[in-house]
């Protein structure tokens, strides 16, 4: 069996926390290693894109956190066999991951310029993510995003609403996700409620 080790920042959001749920969901041993921000600084340099999160298996390290939430995704269930139920999962998946780049790069703003920054998202690109998220339900027709069960997308989707609504993230009103599309509010919700999440957090 190989041996696997996931790093990522010691944190229960961002890129690595679909990961370690949708491995822990296959019952795939793996070793959670959690650095801190100050850690990850003098680790970046060894890293193949100076990034986390990054997966090595059996020494080898890889990289690309939806590529392996998808890997992964597949060998847990959690990834639609169809085709165009796969393309659906994926065109989420890639719209979160856009959402998440645009707000990194604002992590390193402060006073004035984070706030300005920060609005400007919750005007123009959260809004027309979580537009795009409600639409993309309602086109389901049931309460997934895709192949009318629980999958990655759903999971990705559902760390990034959490984060949306934490109040981690300065000038993004915690009602944004309610105001904007309420229904992503009880979907955000219900999701929360699904074994694999609930079996995560209660470890």
């Amino acid at each position: 069996m190989s041996t696997i080790k996931l790093t990522y920042f010691d944190t229960t959001g961002g890129r690595g926390e679909p990961l370690r749920i949708v491995l822990d969901a296959g019952n795939i041993p793996f070793e959670d290693h959690r650095i801190s921000f100050a850690e990850f600084g003098q680790a970046a340099k060894d890293l193949p894109m100076g990034a986390v999160p990054v997966v090595e298996i059996d020494g080898t390290v890889y990289t690309q956190s939806n590529a392996l939430i998808r890997y992964y995704g597949k060998i847990s269930g959690l990834y639609p066999e169809d085709a165009w139920e796969a393309y659906k999962c994926d065109e989420v998946m890639g719209a979160t991951e856009d959402l998440t780049n645009k707000l990194v790069q604002t992590f390193g703003l402060k006073d004035d310029a984070l706030l300005s920054a920060r609005q400007a998202l919750v005007k123009g690109p959260i809004t027309r993510y979580l537009k795009l998220l409600d639409s993309r339900l309602s086109e389901a027709g049931s309460n997934y995003l895709a192949d009318n069960r629980f999958t990655i997308a759903d999971l990705k989707v559902f760390i990034q609403l959490r984060s949306l609504t934490s109040g981690f993230l300065d000038h993004v009103p915690t009602d944004t996700v309610s105001s904007v599309a309420p229904r992503l509010q009880d979907y955000a919700e219900s999701i929360a409620k699904e074994p694999s999440i609930l079996s995560y957090y209660a470890k």
